[in-house]
């Protein structure tokens, strides 16, 4: 069996001169890519911001982090990622414009392993991502499909940075009561 390398302070990556790779999905809050700007500016990193499409997969991966990908059903025709693509960049441009220095990557596949690559390829120091809040009726497939985050904290060594989008207000009663 082959030993995984885990994490340890040698494979630590500087954080000074070194990005953040930010996982975005379309219509999530502004809070993920501001928090991810505001951290950048700070640190005077520059972010790669990145959105992983599950309908594509992964046909070749390149050393600067991109990729070449094909839809899941080869025989239609499907450029619907193309104004998703266009979309996310809009949004980016919008409300991050040239505040900090950013690249937009589209990926394909699974999030984590996506983020992942993309992190190795352009020597991120962390990965942010935004958590998401599930509905009751979500709350079980998250618990057993686990989040993007929780992924990529069990399957990579850099620091998962996950940005809270809603908090449970602990002083309230229970719903249950």
């Amino acid at each position: 069996m082959r030993e995984v390398p885990q994490p340890a302070p040698d494979r630590i990556v500087p954080v000074a001169g070194h990005p953040l790779v930010v996982g975005i999905v379309p219509g999530q809050p502004d809070l993920v890519a501001l928090t991810a700007a505001a951290w950048a500016t700070d640190l005077r990193v520059p972010l790669y911001f990145a959105y992983a499409d599950q309908e594509r997969v992964v046909d070749e991966e390149y050393p600067d982090g991109t990729v070449r990908h094909s839809s899941l059903q080869p025989d239609v025709v499907d450029d619907s990622w193309l104004r998703r693509q266009q979309a996310i960049l809009s949004f980016l441009n919008g409300l991050i414009g040239d505040r900090v220095p950013w690249e937009f990557r589209y990926l394909a596949g699974r999030a984590d392993r996506a983020l992942t690559h993309l992190a190795r390829a352009v020597g991120a120091s962390a990965i942010v991502v935004g958590a998401r809040h599930p509905s009751s009726t979500e709350r079980v497939h998250e618990f057993l499909a686990e989040s993007v985050g929780l992924h990529l904290s069990r399957h990579q060594h850099r620091p998962v940075l996950v940005v809270p989008l809603s908090v449970v207000d602990w002083k309230a009663p229970a719903p249950w009561k």
